[in-house]
């Protein structure tokens, strides 16, 4: 008896050996697959096709090369207040593109990231965009990842359709007086610094910064907006640590290690979610009163409710979803916003010409007087100055998607697994797209619109394209002509001698070392 419980003993522990060994072996197939086999699969699939890249590193790819050329780019300010800043800002890409061709391949660990420089091809994949979907980053904290930014398939259609109405015109003129508010205090704090002599100096990319913040909570939460803008400052932490944790490889579950950064994100993700439910469960009871508000927040609950009222429960958002959607509009729009405001101020302090014509413009269609909606629409000099601002300093360097299921794009066959990247800057500064004046300041390009200046090709994108171009687009560019209005009724601007030209990619195209301009008081008779 002893005898056959000592061999079953035996038995059990030998198929248990047998069982981790096969489990080890089958671990160590799929790390070899995942880190050699697919990766070098994947690269015979594009150059089988005649697309040239750089060779495969074992698994970090050209993660290595890219980090270093970056540094040593951004390493220093420019030696001039060039445009033609590529080099700098996508030094690694700029280098593949000129080795390998147009359409060409990088590696992104062992992701292929397939380049597309072509319009036509960038137009076809944002256009079919329930095929060419957003890379799925788990390891990336929710705050920058949240709402209509990361939603696919069914999810992005029902929120899109559903918020639609809150940015029509109609919605967006209510919200002038949040923007000019903001503005205004702004600019009242610049002339009295300035009371002395006349002028200051000012580093815009911080004023700018602030002020998107404050127009933002002004025009999501209204008389709620010194409780929105604490909410949007936590929100700003949560980034701050969130762009910490890309600086290391993108390790699946690592944003649940509690790490010190870890443990602040889930901190400021409470206290934000606890004044967000406050503010709407105070609203909703209001509103169940009557009372109407004419802000962001009031819109997106507004609709939500009609939504639920018609079409039941499941065809609104959860406050869940609301609050996820107010945080992609505070993440979107404040970086968006303060970064097109930053470099059109030193584009406008380079070029005195162009400053001058928007000036004019300004003054001659609103005099002194705060600027009207109507107004702000007929302003055709400083839409072109803004959409060549965006062309040559888009708040996006490039837009990335993810090839899922093997798909067709052309000629092209696309293997799953495949990242495509849309080089939004690489794009805008082709001389073959744009001329060989590609990296000057003309906003003339734009004299008869975008769809002339391009030819009608997708080759000017910078709040990206297709179906799911940016929901805020009107409502930023409707800020941008507004806060650009109502300083170049007060004041004229220069490049200060402190400014360093250092465009540097982080969420947006920042200056590196700020934005400072001289800025002189305009005598009114």
């Amino acid at each position: 008896m002893k005898m056959k419980m000592m061999e079953m003993e035996i038995e059990v522990w030998r198929m248990g050996l047998i069982a981790g060994m096969m489990a080890c072996i089958w671990m160590v197939w799929k790390v070899i697959n995942w880190g050699w086999l697919k990766p070098k699969k994947l690269e015979k699939c594009l150059r089988g096709q005649g697309i040239n890249g750089t060779p495969y590193k074992l698994l970090i790819g050209d993660i290595k090369k890219t980090n270093m050329m970056n540094k040593k780019a951004q390493s220093k300010p420019m030696d001039s207040l060039s445009h033609d800043i590529v080099s700098r800002v996508l030094p690694f890409e700029l280098d593949v593109i000129t080795n390998y061709g147009k359409n060409s391949f990088m590696w992104k660990g062992p992701w292929p990231v397939l380049i597309l420089m072509d319009p036509e091809m960038i137009k076809e994949v944002l256009n079919r965009f329930n095929e060419f979907e957003k890379p799925r980053l788990t390891s990336l904290p929710a705050t920058l990842a949240s709402g209509l930014v990361v939603h696919e398939g069914d999810q992005w259609a029902k929120h899109r359709s559903l918020l639609n109405p809150a940015y029509r015109v109609d919605k967006l003129k209510l919200m002038l007086p949040a923007f000019e508010a903001s503005c205004e205090e702004m600019l009242k704090e610049w002339e009295a610094m300035a009371s002395a002599k006349g002028s200051l100096e000012v580093d815009m990319w911080a004023c700018f910064h602030d002020l998107s913040c404050k127009m933002l909570a002004r025009a999501a939460f209204g008389s709620y907006h010194e409780e929105g803008r604490k909410i949007f400052l936590l929100q700003k932490e949560q980034v701050d640590l969130g762009l910490q944790a890309l600086k290391s490889l993108l390790i699946p579950g690592a944003r649940y290690i509690p790490t010190k950064n870890n443990r602040r994100l889930n901190e400021t993700e409470k206290e934000m979610i606890t004044s967000f439910k406050a503010i709407i469960n105070k609203r909703e009871k209001l509103m169940e009163r009557g009372e109407t508000f004419n802000d962001l927040l009031g819109s997106y609950m507004e609709l939500n409710s009609k939504q639920i009222r018609e079409h039941g429960k499941k065809a609104g958002m959860t406050q869940a979803e609301l609050i996820d959607e107010c945080k992609a509009f505070y993440l979107a729009g404040e970086n968006a916003t303060s970064v097109l405001l930053t470099w059109t101020m030193v584009l406008l302090s380079m070029h005195q010409d162009w400053q001058t014509k928007a000036r004019e413009e300004v003054l001659q269609v609103f005099g002194n007087k705060n600027p009207d909606f109507e107004g702000l629409n007929r302003l055709k000099i400083v839409t072109m100055i803004l959409h060549e601002a965006c062309r040559l300093y888009p708040p996006a360097v490039f837009l990335l998607r993810m090839v899922y299921e093997e798909t067709k794009l052309g000629k092209l066959t696309l293997p799953p697994g495949l990242i495509i990247m849309l080089p939004i800057m690489l794009v805008q500064h082709d001389c073959d797209l744009w001329g060989d004046d590609v990296n000057e300041f003309k906003p003339e390009r734009f004299g008869e619109g975008v769809s002339k200046a391009t030819k009608g090709q997708l080759s000017h994108f910078p709040f990206s394209g297709g179906p799911r171009t940016c929901i805020g687009q009107n409502f930023g560019m409707l800020q941008a002509k507004l806060t650009m209005s109502m300083i170049l009724q007060r004041f004229w601007c220069e490049v200060s001698p402190s400014y360093s030209h250092a465009p540097y990619p982080s969420i947006t195209l920042q200056p590196q070392h700020g934005a400072h301009v001289l800025l002189h008081k305009i005598s009114v008779d």
